[in-house]
């Protein structure tokens, strides 16, 4: 048996970390949240499959596949609200120039 931690963040402002229950050898992630939807206070912040954008494994994209290991942390990530490189650079042409 493993125990792993699911971590997520509904809201910018609002990050939950739960211990999940032990999980037989070899489980997976996907394995992971369907124990997590089971419970009734995870099952609207999981989700259903088809509305995750992407997980992780402590801060590294995995898929749905991926064996999960004792201590384990799965991460579900928001989707992104902006591109971020475009963000960078209406950031940098609204800043004063440096040249002199």
């Amino acid at each position: 048996m493993i125990r792993v931690t699911l971590a997520l963040a509904p809201t910018p402002s609002r990050a939950v970390a739960i211990q999940l229950e032990p999980l037989p050898n070899g489980a997976t992630i996907k394995d992971a949240l369907d124990i997590a939807r089971q419970q009734p206070a995870l099952a609207d912040l999981v989700g259903p499959e088809e509305r995750l954008e992407s997980v992780g494994v402590w801060g590294k994209r995995a898929l749905l596949t991926t064996e999960l290991r004792d201590g384990d942390r799965v991460e579900i990530y928001r989707p992104l609200i902006a591109d971020p490189k475009l963000a960078r650079r209406r950031r940098a042409a609204n800043r004063p120039s440096r040249k002199m």
